[in-house]
């Protein structure tokens, strides 16, 4: 008896379709898994950070649910990784034993060390070896891609005349300030301000170390004082750390100790400051962010009002006078007359 041969299945012609139908789906699934194990790395990252970081704050940070964050830490167990709750401080950790493997850079990252490189580089950003020795050793242990990109990045990236404060000769004072506060330890120096008829000595519990508008300062208390004070670290004379140990708030916040200040010094009295610019300034104007309570009024004939509530007069003062000739002050009338009198004795200099 001959054998029956099998039936041919023909293709229908939604077959094709319906492969692809399919292959999307996986595709999809394999780009989702993807983003989630990021997602879970970039968890771990945090919780290993120095930081605070709780199940709201991670989720902030990466944008996401707390529900999400908590599926995300289950994945961190499963793995292996040994983090905890720390009850007292309210936030994650990883146990300090605990080393996760060190994945290479990514073209992102490569990029920004090789930014970090040519700013560190800058006059009056120079203030130790920066970030040039870091990417060295990146070089000689990345893969060859990221290898490249550092060495091209290096030739095509440059930061130029930030017209910051020469800090070429206070290098050992910025290295005993930062290793001060590392070590929370007092410091002591000193100081000679220009507002002062001679130099003091200060014994200092120094708090931070922050560079603002073209020079570093120090936020910190005298020993002999309640309240902390900023200083230019250029004019310390002479620095050198105690072995006494500093006594920081652990609570202390630097914004709110700046508050509304216009650049260094917080005055006493807070202003809304109104100020008019003409078209011909307004887009130069608007091009920069210079305060972080700015907001921009634009008028119909092009030109715009600049609204600020600032701490303290004098340094706005300063900034305003630098616009002469295409801003006028709205408000207050005590800045319209700081501004004004500024610029008669400016006129009065020149006409002697």
């Amino acid at each position: 008896m001959a054998k029956k041969k099998p039936a041919v299945r023909r293709k229908t012609q939604g077959s094709e379709g319906g492969k692809s139908r399919k292959a999307r789906p996986d595709r999809d699934r394999r780009v989702r898994q993807h983003e989630r194990m990021a997602r879970v790395l970039k968890v771990l990252e945090l919780v290993q950070s120095r930081g605070r970081w709780n199940a709201l704050a991670i989720a902030e940070e990466i944008g996401c649910s707390e529900r999400t964050v908590y599926r995300d830490l289950e994945v961190l167990e499963y793995a292996g990784v040994p983090w905890y709750f720390d009850e007292a401080d309210q936030c994650y950790r990883v146990r300090p034993d605990y080393r996760f493997p060190v994945f290479g850079l990514t073209e992102e990252e490569a990029l920004g060390q090789a930014l970090a490189t040519a700013l560190t580089k800058t006059p009056g950003l120079d203030i130790g070896p920066g970030a040039a020795a870091t990417t060295r050793k990146l070089q000689a242990t990345s893969a060859g891609e990221i290898r490249d990109i550092l060495a091209d990045a290096a030739q095509l990236i440059s930061v130029l005349d930030l017209k910051l404060a020469d800090h070429s000769k206070h290098r050992e004072e910025i290295k005993t300030v930062q290793f001060a506060l590392l070590e929370g330890r007092q410091i002591t120096g000193l100081y000679e301000s220009p507002y002062q008829a001679e130099p003091v000595q200060l014994r200092l519990h120094p708090y931070r170390l922050c560079l603002i508008k073209s020079a570093w300062y120090i936020v910190a208390r005298q020993a002999d004082a309640d309240q902390p004070r900023t200083y230019r670290v250029a004019r310390f004379k002479t620095l050198r750390p105690l072995d006494q140990p500093a006594d920081v708030p652990e609570g202390f916040d630097l914004k709110a100790y700046f508050g509304n200040a216009w650049a260094v010094f917080r005055g006493e009295k807070t202003c809304d400051v109104e100020i008019w610019f003409t078209p011909e300034a307004a887009k130069v104007v608007t091009e920069t962010t210079w305060h972080h309570t700015q907001k921009v009024k634009w008028q119909k004939d092009g030109s715009i009002v600049l609204t600020f509530r600032v701490d303290g007069l004098e340094e706005i003062t300063n900034w305003v006078l630098g616009w002469a000739g295409q801003a006028k002050v709205l408000e207050p009338g005590e800045l319209r007359r700081m501004v004004c009198e500024r610029l008669r004795r400016a006129i009065e200099i020149q006409n002697e």
